[in-house]
């Protein structure tokens, strides 16, 4: 297995290497993610979740006041990106400020890997802990992870977990605390991942291929990053 890099970026298109694996663009409320070929895509995102084909992903910024109680989100959603001519992407919902993502890069032998996150921890929880609700505000973590080699089926599934996997590690580095414990994520996180909709594609890509090394540390960067800057702009509490 070749060596790793990562690279953040706190500028949309600013590259490390050849070329970026996809372009982005932030036209608040909207954050868009754009490949030049189609891709197999994996998510529970809100709007085409499950497997898909698509070539672009996009972040929709709602606030309080979007989404009061007479508001279906998913018709909010619906409608937002039908107005932006989006219907073709795998859309999820953000209440964090989408000019706030950031990208991150990173190779690991042949494979290179592309992450953009927008990251809030108001409601952040750990896995184990309780499934209230009442004392959560809106805020989440929303990310794309695409990888430069075609995958399997069955190792999308695998990529998805890799990259759960690395935003839980990125988060737990935070140390912010929920009930006194550190957090692992937040209730209502949304993860797409994303690599060329090509046959024969690799059958794994746990974190012994360079396919799981480099979509690990792209994610791990990318919402480090992001979630160090929420911090800073709303302090720990006390």
């Amino acid at each position: 297995m070749g060596g790793t890099a990562a690279h953040d970026s706190t500028a949309a298109n600013r590259s490390i290497g050849p070329a970026p694996l996809f372009h982005w663009r932030c036209e608040r409320p909207l954050l868009v993610a754009s490949f030049e070929r189609p891709q197999a895509a994996l998510s529970w995102a809100m709007a085409r979740p499950g497997f898909q084909t698509m070539s672009r992903v996009a972040w929709l910024e709602v606030s309080r006041a979007d989404l009061t109680l007479e508001v279906d989100p998913y018709s909010l959603l619906a409608d937002s990106i039908a107005r932006a001519d989006l219907t073709d992407a795998v859309a999820m919902m953000t209440s964090r400020d989408v000019r706030s993502a950031r990208s991150a890069e990173a190779r690991s032998g042949a494979v290179a890997a592309q992450c953009l996150a927008t990251v809030g921890l108001n409601n952040a929880v750990r896995a184990g802990g309780s499934a209230a609700t009442e004392r959560h505000g809106f805020g989440t973590i929303n990310l794309l992870a695409a990888v430069s080699a075609p995958l399997a089926q069955s190792a999308l599934v695998e990529a998805l977990s890799i990259a759960a996997e690395a935003r839980t590690a990125a988060v737990m580095d935070l140390n912010w605390l929920v009930d006194g414990a550190v957090a692992t994520g937040t209730g209502t996180d949304c993860i797409v991942v994303a690599a060329p909709d090509e046959a024969g594609g690799a059958p794994f890509a746990g974190l012994h291929t360079d396919v799981g090394v480099a979509i690990a540390a792209s994610v791990y960067a990318a919402v480090a990053q992001a979630g160090r800057e929420w911090i800073a702009e709303r302090g720990r509490p006390a």
